[in-house]
Formats: structure tokens, C-alpha cells, sequence
């Protein structure tokens, strides 16, 4: 488990992260989103032990994370940007992981060079960026790490290998309980295969649910009333348009008791649609001020 108590963390005049908390399940496969300058890369390089808080604490499997090189072995990190020596081979770079990853399995590692078509003599400078996000896989995979943090993982890949990346981790969480904590602005592709969500602004953590929590707790519909009629006054209407008679609403609360509300009012049409990640993120940094009303339509 990752255990964040009350971060905070100051660059001269920007506060990064702000008394932030946060729990990350065992197990679970964990998005991080946010606006830019929410703090979410801040966060990251804190959880993987290459920043030291300026005051609380960060626990993986209730050990503190900076300078404790034996949780560190059981973390695999791949930062959106990938760092690379300009005269290793990817073999250079396999040696030095297994070096120092204990757990480093290089039965694996062929099989993954295999799927991805790697061979150990190539340049890491001559890889296009793609490339050098799959031999980062390749080594962070080999790994056979606790624990995946990923920031915008899969930027730079082509579908094919995009979908085989989410294939190996999802395999990986399934069969060895793996722990995957991504931050990605592609919010679709999280709404795939995460189960747990937090949204940061500001430093902070503004919530963390699970995924079906979220979307059971908020409701959009699309309803038309008969002339006359109103809504009922104790709906927790969050976002409103109206485009002729047809009425689109965002609400807060279960559907079974809102769509029972809404059936006082007699309407001629009412239809409960599904609400996106990507609706429910813009919604909770501030609604029509992030222009919601355009993933409503």
C-alpha cells in the first residue's frame, strides 16, 4: 500500500504540493489526473523517493521511501520523459537494472524484447522516442517490481503497442497483484482500466473515490417537461442548458432516487446517459467555468 499523510513541498516562491494525502490499495490500479502545475509529477518523483518532502510522510508497505534503497527495489518508475546514457546499448541498460534490481528476471526480459521487437545491440540514442518508451517497459516489466508509477505512460506509442503495454500491466496486476499508479491526461484511455481515481489541483488532493463510486454519484440527463411543469427543488443540479425544450443537467446523487424525483414533473422524455472520466474530472475543478457544457452535448 502507498500511504501519502499531509505532503507539502515548496520550490522558492511555488507551493508544489500542499499538506496532499493520499492511499493507493494494494492491488489496485491507481489514475492520477489534474490540470498542468496540478503537482502530479511533483508527487511522483516524491513516491519514488528522488525528492524529499519539506514535511510529512510517504509509506510503501509502511516503510518511509527516501534513501531506503530496499523499498526502492520495489518500485519501477518510468517518467513521461525517458533519460538514457548517449552511448549505452539497450544491453548496457538491462545489465545495469539487473545489477540492481534483485528480483530482475531475464527469462522475462527476453520475452518482452521478443513482443517488442528490441534487440540488445541497438543505441539507445538511435531509438525514436517509442522505441525508448518500450525498452523502458521492457527493463521497469523485468523488474517484476511491487509497485508501477508511471507519468503519461504511453505518450509517443502507436495503438498496437499502446494496447500491449496496458496488456502486460493489467496481466501483471491480475496474476501478482501488482500496485499501478498512473498519471496520464488521456483520460478515455484511464477510464479502461483503472479502478481507483484521484484529482489534484493546486497541490492538493481534491478527492479520491473509486472509479464506480464516481460515476454512481453524479448522473447526467437529458430530459423535456410538458408545458407548465418545473423541477423539483431538492435536485443538486451542478451544471444546466437548455437547448429549446430539451433541458441537460448534471446532478449529484444516486440515478434510482433522482430518476424517481424527476417523475414528479410527468416528463414527456427523460434519458439517463453516462458520465465520462473526462466529464466527471471537468466537473470537479469547477464546472461550466472548465467549459463542461461541451462534453455535454
Amino acid at each position: 500500500m502507498i500511504e501519502v499523510n499531509s505532503l507539502s513541498k515548496r520550490f522558492d516562491e511555488t507551493q508544489a504540493l500542499n499538506s496532499l494525502s493520499m492511499t493507493v490499495p494494494d492491488g489496485a490500479v491507481y489514475g492520477l489526473v489534474g490540470p498542468n502545475g496540478a503537482g502530479k509529477s511533483t508527487l511522483i518523483r516524491h513516491l519514488v523517493g528522488i525528492y524529499r518532502q519539506d514535511s510529512g510522510e510517504i509509506r510503501v508497505d509502511g516503510e518511509p521511501v527516501f534513501e531506503n534503497p530496499a523499498v526502492k527495489t520495489k518500485i519501477a518508475y518510468i517518467p513521461d520523459e525517458i533519460p538514457y546514457w548517449s552511448q549505452s546499448t539497450i544491453e548496457d541498460l538491462k545489465r545495469f537494472y539487473a545489477s540492481v534490481y534483485p528480483a530482475f528476471d531475464q527469462e522475462y526480459y527476453q520475452k518482452l524484447s521478443a513482443q517488442f521487437g528490441l534487440e540488445g545491440k541497438q543505441m539507445l540514442r538511435r531509438l525514436s522516442k517509442g522505441q525508448q518508451k518500450l525498452a523502458s517497459f521492457q527493463m521497469a516489466l523485468a523488474q517484476r517490481p511491487d509497485y508501477v508509477i508511471l507519468d503519461e505512460p504511453v505518450d509517443g506509442l502507436d495503438p498496437v503497442n499502446r494496447r500491449k503495454i496496458w496488456g502486460l500491466l493489467m496481466t501483471d496486476v491480475a496474476e501478482r497483484g501488482t500496485t499501478v499508479l498512473v498519471s496520464s491526461h488521456n483520460l478515455r484511455e484511464l477510464e479502461d482500466v483503472c479502478d481507483h481515481v484521484g484529482i489534484m489541483n493546486h497541490g492538493k488532493m481534491l478527492l479520491e473515490r473509486t472509479l464506480s463510486e464516481l460515476q454512481e454519484n453524479i448522473v447526467k440527463i437529458q430530459l423535456v417537461l410538458p408545458d407548465g411543469k418545473q423541477l423539483p427543488d431538492d435536485l443538486q443540479i451542478q451544471y444546466k442548458n437548455t437547448v429549446g425544450r430539451l433541458q441537460q443537467l448534471i446532478l449529484r446523487g444516486k440515478q434510482e432516487e433522482i430518476s424517481a424525483k424527476l417523475a414528479e414533473s410527468e416528463p414527456l422524455f427523460l434519458d439517463v446517459l453516462p458520465l465520462t472520466l473526462e466529464e466527471i474530472f471537468i466537473y470537479e475543478l469547477g464546472g461550466t467555468e472548465h467549459e463542461i457544457g461541451s462534453f455535454v452535448l
